[in-house]
C-alpha cells in the first residue's frame, strides 16, 4: 500500500485570494488533482485553470511544501505511466478532473 498522507493544496486566484483544501493522497500529483477537484466542487475555481496556474501542496509529516504548475499536473495525467502501479494511481485523479 502506498504511503498515503494528509495534504493541503492551495492556489491564488485572479483577485489575489489564496484558497486551500485538505486532501489525502499518495503522491504530489494525486494531491494536486484532488485539490483542483475540490476547488471545482466548492466553486472556488469557476473556470479551467490555465497552464501557468501554480498549485502549492503542503504535505504533513514530515512537513514539506511543493509548487506544481498546472501544465505539469496535466502532463502527468495525460502520460501513460511507467508501471501498472503508476498507471493505477492516475485513474482516480483523471476521473475527477474529466468528470467536471
Amino acid at each position: 500500500m502506498a504511503n498515503v498522507r494528509p495534504c493541503r493544496v492551495s492556489f491564488t486566484d485572479t483577485d489575489g485570494l489564496t484558497h486551500s483544501a485538505r486532501v489525502t493522497a499518495a503522491s504530489l500529483y494525486e494531491a494536486a488533482a484532488l485539490g483542483v477537484s475540490e476547488f471545482w466542487r466548492c466553486g472556488l475555481m469557476d473556470t479551467e485553470p490555465g497552464p501557468a496556474t501554480r498549485l502549492t501542496v503542503f504535505v504533513d509529516g514530515p512537513a514539506t511544501a511543493h509548487e506544481l504548475p498546472m501544465r505539469k499536473l496535466m502532463a502527468w495525467l495525460e502520460g501513460g505511466g511507467k508501471s501498472p502501479a503508476e498507471q493505477a494511481v492516475k485513474v482516480r485523479p483523471r476521473e475527477l478532473l474529466t468528470a467536471r
